[in-house]
């Protein structure tokens, strides 16, 4: 809020509380106080009982939803359930960076860092709990580190000839998610796999899920596809993929894929809801279908191409009447000097009402002369002083003249490379038909901790009837139970889930004691009260109100203070510098007055010392006094300076701003002459 709005603020709330305090229905020793909850609702009603109230208590049984043989559907039941499946890996990241130059020495402190050390727990969650004790899921335990664990499928995934192909799995962000990510890896399918030697290299068919850090900020869903002809595989990214829902929410996200093989389709939904739908050949990039031709890159310009469609006339020649000095704009012929225009009359005349200062030393200062005004003759009518015609657009005006441009006799066109076969072209029917995936993987890079997953769910032969009854035994109520409890942990804005006893006290009007206002549950009901009726707020708690009101009024005079106090000390100190380079000049002076005087003495003076003498005097007449309040002028220039009365500054207008400001002119030229890493290793 701007510092004018937070004092107009504050007054506000202060002339609310002296009118409240003039209220004698208020301010009043046996003012009625707010109605006393019964002991037992106040308890059962606190916000670690409702938490507790919502947290479901009936221990966790995994899903009863059939799913498909050869489907996984893992739901971490229990740690000996994890680790009969799960590997992490033992590896290292292979697609390492090379150090920056000069930072080849920093790169070997630490050898283990692009290792994957990263530690997993199975375990339950540790915040928002809204499932049921006993539903365990796996958990990113290690911030600012290389993760890598995977497991093989029950059977391989295919995509040929399948209907639809399920990937679907729960993230909860339990510290949030500032620079990391969560996304799944559906590996090939490889016999040779080693969980234990999973890397960032390890071929995989599709990438799926979140990922944040920087300007990144989006859902992934990338495939791999292998061209038949040359059988290199290439990766497709989806060129507009939605956002993560909320990188600080603690409530468990659904992320649902679903690809269509034989239509070559695509949906991604999050918590169930739909949010993008496509073809396989157009939302990616590069795009599946190769173009059939493309340019030979063999050939290059000719020598001799022109391809400049226009040129100056050679032809043509500049007019004689063309003449390029013609001026812009002329004196208005037409124009006429008003008839009451004062021609004798300055526009600024001494002012009548100054007067010269006591301590002006003219010897020393040289001659006063009083500051100028607009002459007052002048308000009344057009101007004063010499009058002159207003220019107007030269209608002669014509500027610099260039030829014409004519079309290009040898202009052959805008040169393009011919066109030939593409050697990677294959008319792809099928990019749905992709790699059958064998396993799935986590590997990931986070600088956040305890990310955990869980409900991991991909198959090629479930029905979206019975991914339905699995999403409604799994996440559905979980979700539910977060919600309310985040309602309870983080109350709105509206008081919608506010403490029914906070919101009793806060709807009443009956007016608080001044001595029990600042008492902690008043102090709360006052905030509650004052986002509804700020002003029925101010009339109960006049004490509350204006103690506010007076902080935030300090608050503003504090930061006046700070942001003017210091320019004006900053200008200060300037002052004093010059007031000590006013003493040298001041020394100066006395001695050139000692010569004159020296000279006068001994009747002898010479034109050479008078001319000296004048010439340091005048130059002493643009320098400030030693008082810093008196342009000195020497006593040579008098003349001069009464002829410029009307421009020069005086004592009594400026006085020693003025000075300040010519040297500041001058010395301020001079003095004026005088998480990315984290980002990086993400993209890495």
């Amino acid at each position: 809020m701007a510092p004018k709005k937070t004092a107009l603020a504050a007054l506000a709330v202060l002339s609310l509380s002296t009118l409240a305090a003039a209220d004698n229905s208020i301010m009043v020793e046996d003012a009625v106080a707010p109605p006393a909850a019964p002991a037992a609702a106040a308890a059962g009603e606190s916000k670690a009982d409702k938490i507790a109230k919502l947290t479901p208590k009936d221990p966790w049984t995994p899903s009863s939803v059939k799913l498909p043989a050869g489907t996984l559907a893992d739901q971490f039941a229990s740690v000996a359930d994890f680790e009969k499946h799960w590997t992490a890996s033992r590896t290292q990241k292979e697609d390492v960076p090379a150090p920056a130059p000069g930072k080849e020495e920093e790169a070997k402190v630490d050898p283990d860092l692009w290792r994957y050390r990263g530690r997993w727990a199975v375990e339950e969650p540790k915040v928002l709990r809204g499932s049921r004790p006993g539903d365990l899921g796996l958990v990113m335990q290690s911030p600012a580190a290389h993760h890598a664990i995977s497991r093989k499928l029950p059977a391989p995934v295919a995509f040929k000839g399948k209907e639809t192909v399920t990937i679907q799995y729960e993230v909860k962000l339990q510290n949030g998610l500032e620079c990391g990510g969560a996304y799944l890896k559906l590996l090939s399918q490889d016999a040779k796999f080693e969980p234990a030697s999973f890397s960032d290299k390890s071929p995989y068919t599709i990438m799926f899920g979140p990922d944040k850090c920087g300007g990144t900020n989006k859902v992934h869903f990338i495939f791999r596809h292998k061209n038949a002809k040359t059988g290199e595989t290439k990766e497709h990214h989806l060129k507009n993929p939605p956002s993560v829902p909320s990188t600080y929410s603690k409530e468990t996200h659904l992320y649902t894929l679903l690809v269509h093989p034989e239509s070559n389709t695509y949906e991604i939904k999050i918590d169930g809801e739909s949010k993008q739908k496509g073809s396989l050949f157009d939302d990616f990039e590069p795009s599946v279908l190769a173009p059939k031709e493309i340019d030979d890159p063999t050939d290059s310009k000719p020598a001799d191409w022109v391809d400049i469609a226009m040129i100056p006339d050679p032809e043509a020649t500049k007019p004689e009447d063309w003449d390029e000095d013609a001026p812009l704009e002329i004196p208005d012929a037409k124009a006429t000097k008003p008839a009451d225009w004062l021609d004798n009359e300055p526009e600024y005349v001494p002012d009548p009402e100054a007067a010269k200062p006591e301590d002006w030393d003219d010897e020393e200062d040289g001659e006063w002369t009083a500051p100028t005004v607009a002459n007052p003759k002048c308000a009344a009518v057009s101007g004063c002083g010499e009058w002159t015609r207003p220019t107007i657009r030269n209608p002669d005006y014509k500027g610099k003249w260039t030829a014409p441009l004519i079309d290009n006799p040898a202009y052959k066109g805008v040169w393009a490379p011919r066109k030939i076969a593409n050697p990677e072209f294959v008319d792809e029917k099928h990019p749905g038909h992709m790699t059958p995936i064998g396993a799935v993987g986590l590997e990931l890079w986070t600088m956040q901790d305890q990310i955990l997953f869980d409900n991991i769910l991909v198959s090629d032969s479930v029905t979206p009837a019975q991914l339905d009854a699995w999403t409604k035994d799994t996440w559905v109520p979980k979700n539910a139970a977060e919600k309310e409890i985040a309602k309870v942990e983080e109350p709105d804005t509206k008081l919608d889930d506010a403490a029914d006893l906070t919101k009793d006290a806060a709807a009443s009007k009956a007016p608080i004691a001044w001595k029990d206002q600042l008492k902690p549950e008043n102090l709360q009901v006052f905030a509650t009260q004052v986002l509804v009726d700020p002003i029925a707020a101010a009339k109960r708690f006049p004490v509350v109100a204006g103690g506010l009101g007076a902080a935030i009024a300090l608050f503003v005079t504090l930061l006046v203070t700070s942001i003017f106090g210091s320019a004006s000390s900053s200008a200060e100190n300037e002052i004093e510098e010059l007031e000590g380079e006013e003493e040298e000049d001041e020394d100066e002076t006395e001695e050139a007055t000692e010569e004159v005087k020296a000279s006068k003495k001994s009747s002898k003076p010479s034109q050479s010392a008078a001319a000296a003498t004048a010439s340091k005097a005048s130059q002493q007449g643009s320098k400030p006094s030693q008082k810093g309040s008196k342009p000195s002028q020497a006593k040579s220039s008098k003349a001069s300076s009464s002829s410029t009365a009307t421009s020069s500054p005086t004592k009594s207008e400026s006085g020693a701003d003025e000075p300040l400001r010519q040297r500041k002119s001058t010395s301020g030229t001079a003095k004026g002459s005088d998480v990315e890493d984290a980002e990086a290793e993400h993209d890495e």
